[in-house]
């Protein structure tokens, strides 16, 4: 959705912006082009592959380029390091890079079979791997639930303990394999996507802690914007969805005191202004030329200028 982004983005020559989440760098490769001459660009990701990518891709603006690795809840560190006043836009994608899908060999996907690994950031130490095989039947079933939504939890989970009497489920193959038998043919021709799709999915979340990480970063990003400053989010399921939603609504809300007080006495004045009242969706053709853009959803919001006195809502580098 880089055209969508770029126009919430309102990118212009000579402002600043953080891509949070470089992965193959298409998003930075598109603002990098749109605010030059003059305009900078922090890019930072967990993965080194990605930073590694990013080097080569964007080249050409390396002296207007910051790259960074670590966790984009890390952004006020990284532009507090810069001397960055505040920044224009912010942009986070939440998806996975198609690199990590398909050649970085940590198993992310079903489709290839690979170490369980999952982790983003390979310094980390849990493998999803390691949750496979230490977590208990309960606690699997609260993780496909939770973070998959699978209806199927407890039967998966249940499946996964028993097969690991036996065998231990160290690639992506295995597990996958698992999943289906633990579904059985029926369920399994029943499914729209693959049956082993809502388990992957909720593994890569509680191995790179996915949801906490983002509601932290929610809380803390939108106050680095200048006045008029945009930030712009693609989530890919539900529960991040709702959690972006969740903190735009906060920042936008003008007070906070219960709906039966008579007068606000809160003072508490709204930050940001939505931008996409309704969540932005990828067009037929996106989908047609990236299927990994049928799940894709973008909320943008833009910073209200402070009133005069109201530090609380002014844009600041903690």
């Amino acid at each position: 959705m880089t055209p969508e982004v770029i126009e919430y983005l309102n990118c212009r020559p000579g402002k600043v912006y953080a891509d949070c989440t470089l992965g193959g760098s298409g998003h930075a490769r598109a603002i990098l082009e749109k605010i030059q001459p003059g305009g900078r660009l922090v890019g930072i990701d967990r993965d080194q592959a990605a930073l590694a990518n990013a080097k080569q891709c964007l080249g050409i603006w390396a002296e207007q380029t910051e790259l960074f690795r670590g966790n984009f809840t890390r952004l006020p560190e990284f532009a507090e390091k810069l001397g960055l006043d505040g920044l224009d836009g912010i942009i986070a994608d939440l998806g996975l890079s198609l690199y990590q899908i398909e050649a970085c060999g940590r198993g992310f996907s079903f489709r290839r079979d690979e170490e369980l690994d999952m982790r983003m950031d390979e310094d980390t130490e849990i493998r999803a791997a390691d949750l496979i095989r230490e977590l208990d039947e309960r606690e699997l079933t609260r993780i496909f639930w939770e973070f998959g939504e699978e209806k199927y939890a407890r039967l998966i989970a249940k499946e996964i303990v028993r097969h690991r009497k036996k065998k231990d489920i160290r690639t992506s193959g295995q597990l996958a394999e698992t999943v289906c038998t633990a579904l059985g043919p029926s369920r399994c021709r029943r499914q729209a996507i693959h049956p082993a799709t809502r388990v992957f999915m909720a593994l890569r979340i509680a191995v790179n802690r996915e949801l906490e990480n983002l509601k932290d970063f929610m809380a803390e990003a939108p106050k680095l914007l200048r006045p008029g400053g945009r930030i712009c989010i693609i989530s890919f399921h539900s529960l991040e969805d709702r959690i972006v939603k969740h903190a735009m609504k906060s920042f936008a809300q003008k007070c906070t005191c219960p709906p039966d007080f008579p007068l606000c006495i809160c003072g508490h004045q709204a930050s940001l202004k939505i931008l996409t009242r309704k969540v932005c969706l990828p067009s037929e053709a996106e989908i047609q030329r990236n299927p990994m853009a049928r799940s894709a959803k973008l909320r943008a919001a833009e910073k209200i200028p402070a009133a005069a006195g109201d530090k609380d809502t002014q844009s600041c580098i903690p």
